[in-house]
């Protein structure tokens, strides 16, 4: 069996993925999505996948899609959508991770389930915008101001009031001028710290708290890595936020406040290095192992010419 790593970039988590797959008899070649191509003289489907000739991966799981023009980044999920027309077994989809990437859609999904996040709002106009914070600050509230498709904690800031002191609405031309903004949840104790939930076939398996001095709780932002119990409560909307993307694995960040954990973010290509340090079994095998007996024999039967 061939699986097909899609990823702009290879190191620990590829490498857990083929071995891993390896363990089970199968085998692994990273393909980043870039050099796909769509060419319908090529093959029977009409695809060009490097290193698989005229046929198709058995199944493919996506650990990275290069940043681009948005037109570079359509036609690379649009490789992905075909895959999945196919019947060749994605994980996750294309639909899955433009639900995930794009924050605005995550939070409309969420609160659409019912399932517990902080008010959310996405806006073009500026001065709109303004406004809201304006309101927001007024009644002692901070915002925090995410790049729609960021990640890593990568450009946030905090906006409103913060610190006491009233912070206006940067110039939005760094974020796409558009203004998604998230009511911030201020730390329940100190060091401030959130939860790293990993949901795996629909079901939560391990879960972390991710520890920092700084507001921002993300390891790549140098936040620290600590077991956490996965109680009955961060399981449960764990699961109900993959649910609500469709998600066959997940990243759940999720927030402490005064009136339970809510969720922050859904990550539909989570990396798990760091919670692979705090946590006891193998999560590249349990990913593998959930491709290959769970998401493998849902997929339909490939259309041959």
């Amino acid at each position: 069996m061939k699986v097909a790593l899609f990823t702009d970039e290879t190191g620990w988590h590829t490498r857990q993925l083929q071995a891993a797959l390896r363990a089970r008899g199968a085998e692994g070649r990273c393909i980043d999505l870039a050099d796909c191509r769509i060419d319908t003289t090529a093959a029977w489907h009409g695809l060009v996948i490097p290193g698989f000739g005229r046929e198709l991966p058995d199944a493919a799981l996506v650990r990275g899609i290069a940043g681009g023009s948005f037109e570079q980044v359509t036609k690379r999920l649009g490789v992905l959508h075909a895959l999945r027309e196919l019947g060749v077994a994605i994980y996750n989809d294309a639909r899955a991770i433009e639900r995930s990437v794009d924050k605005s859609m995550t939070s409309l999904l969420l609160h659409a389930a019912g399932v517990a996040t902080p008010p959310t709002w996405a806006l073009e106009s500026a001065a709109l915008a303004q406004r809201l914070v304006t309101r927001e600050s007024a009644a002692g509230h901070a915002l925090v101001l995410k790049p729609l498709f960021g990640s890593q904690g990568k450009g946030l800031q905090r906006v409103g009031r913060v610190d006491g002191m009233h912070r206006a609405l940067p110039a939005l031309k760094a974020y796409g001028q558009l203004a998604y903004l998230q009511r911030y949840v201020p730390a329940q104790q100190q060091p401030g710290f959130d939860w790293r939930v990993l949901v795996v076939g629909g079901r939560a398996v391990t879960a972390m708290r991710r520890v920092s001095d700084h507001w921002v709780h993300n390891v790549a932002q140098g936040a620290r890595c600590e077991p956490a119990v996965l109680s009955d409560e961060l399981a449960t909307l764990a699961e109900r936020a993959a649910a609500a993307l469709a998600m066959d694995y997940a990243g759940i960040d999720l927030i402490p406040t005064p009136d339970g954990p809510q969720v922050l973010e859904v990550n539909g290509v989570a990396a798990w290095q760091g919670l692979q340090r705090v946590t006891r079994f193998n999560i590249a095998a349990l990913l593998v192992a959930d491709l290959l007996e769970r998401r493998l024999p849902q997929s339909g039967a490939v259309r041959r010419a």
